[in-house]
């Protein structure tokens, strides 16, 4: 069981890691191809639509083909394709690119989140949250030595060569210990196909939404809000940020043991509330100190929210862990997608604050959400 739970986290390391290391690199990609923040921005949303593209077919390919087949070819993949932004030569290329290489990491989340859940399993406790802050954990060192690629002006080809190479290394090892795909009485191959959401699973797919909206605006939005609202000095000004993917680590760190103990449904019910205080701490007293606590307060709340809501869809009685994580995962995701556009609508429109007013909105109705879902599950997420 240790094998494969190590292989699984080298999976989700690999992910953060790589993701990471380019997004580094995202200064020298707009010198590179000359492109503006606008045009940047579109080539990003072609990378999340791609994403979200393949999340539907995730459930499908994972039954077909096992989800430990799915998870060691769209990591080969993701790591084969990354070292090319650097040479795709015209933006349309590297528009084509990005949506191929969105579409791996698409299948790659949902095919590791169902290993994940076999593990779990096997476990017979809750471990979701660990693997989760792996990712976290390899999303920071990647952005560390990202920093290091930077400042040693290594050619951005073989800066993502090398981290590439060692996600190809680490992804080839783990596949020879992945969890083999089971099925029952009644996880057949139909089941695998494409099925609209159950209303629990619609109910646990909009808690994700919420989730990875929020989750989204404080990653692309923070260091912005603490400059022009907080007004903070330009040094200061990354902090939230630090604060909040801080939070991110530390909560899915003790995340399983908070599980454990409060249980999937009232543990949910407090990092809602826990997020929603953040958000309406920063709002409420814009000055960095106190925007600072309030991001890490954030990050603490959204922590395990994920975590939860795919081990309880991988869990879904009647389907195979990948099509139930699926199903949740093509709805939260789309958080992320829509979710800059909104947040940068709602500031142009007034202020950066007031759109984080609707940010606590989505935080107040996923704390409804999570105690509505407990009702009607009878304690159970």
């Amino acid at each position: 069981m240790k094998k494969n739970r190590l292989a699984v986290n080298f999976y989700f390391l690999i992910n953060g890691f790589i993701y990471a290391n380019w997004v580094s690199r995202l200064p020298r990609i707009q010198e590179i191809y000359n492109m503006d923040n606008a045009t940047t921005g579109m080539v990003l949303l072609v990378l999340a639509t791609g994403a979200l593209t393949a999340m539907p077919f995730a459930g499908w390919l994972i039954v077909k083909n096992g989800s430990q087949k799915i998870t060691v070819l769209s990591a080969i993949l993701f790591c084969v394709l990354v070292p090319f932004i650097a040479v795709a030569g015209m933006i349309p290329f590297l528009i084509g690119l990005f949506f191929i290489t969105g579409f791996s990491t698409g299948l790659m989340d949902i095919a590791m989140n169902a290993q994940a859940v076999l593990v779990e399993e096997k476990y017979q406790k809750p471990i979701m949250s660990s693997f989760h802050a792996v990712f976290s954990l390899g999303a920071a060192l990647g952005a560390g030595s990202g920093a290091i690629f930077t400042k040693l002006d290594t050619p951005l080809f073989i800066h993502l060569g090398i981290v590439s190479g060692l996600g190809l290394i680490l992804a080839i090892w783990s596949n020879f210990n992945l969890v083999k795909d089971h099925k029952t009485a009644k996880v057949t191959e139909e089941s695998g196909g494409f099925q609209f959401p159950s209303r629990a699973l619609w109910g646990i797919g909009v808690i994700a939404f919420c989730c990875m909206l929020g989750e989204g605006a404080m990653m692309d939005w923070a260091t912005n809000y603490m400059k022009n609202i907080a007004l903070s000095g330009a040094v200061l000004a990354p902090i939230g940020l630090l604060a909040f993917n801080t939070a991110m680590v530390v909560g899915r760190l003790f995340g399983d043991k908070g599980r454990t103990y409060f249980g999937d449904a009232k543990l949910m019910i407090i990092n809602s509330l826990v997020a929603l205080s953040g958000v309406l701490f920063l709002v409420a007293f814009p000055t960095p100190i106190m925007v600072i606590i309030g991001l890490f307060l954030v990050g603490l709340g959204l922590s395990v929210i994920v975590p939860i809501a795919y081990s309880t869809a991988g869990a879904a009685k009647g389907l195979a862990p990948g099509v139930g994580i699926s199903m949740v995962s093509t709805i939260g995701y789309s958080g992320f997608l829509f979710g800059p556009p909104i947040i940068g609508f709602l500031a142009d429109w007034h202020t950066l604050r007031i759109a984080m007013i609707f940010v606590a909105f989505l935080f107040l109705m996923m704390t409804f959400l999570t105690v509505w879902n407990r009702r009607v599950s009878g304690g159970s997420v």
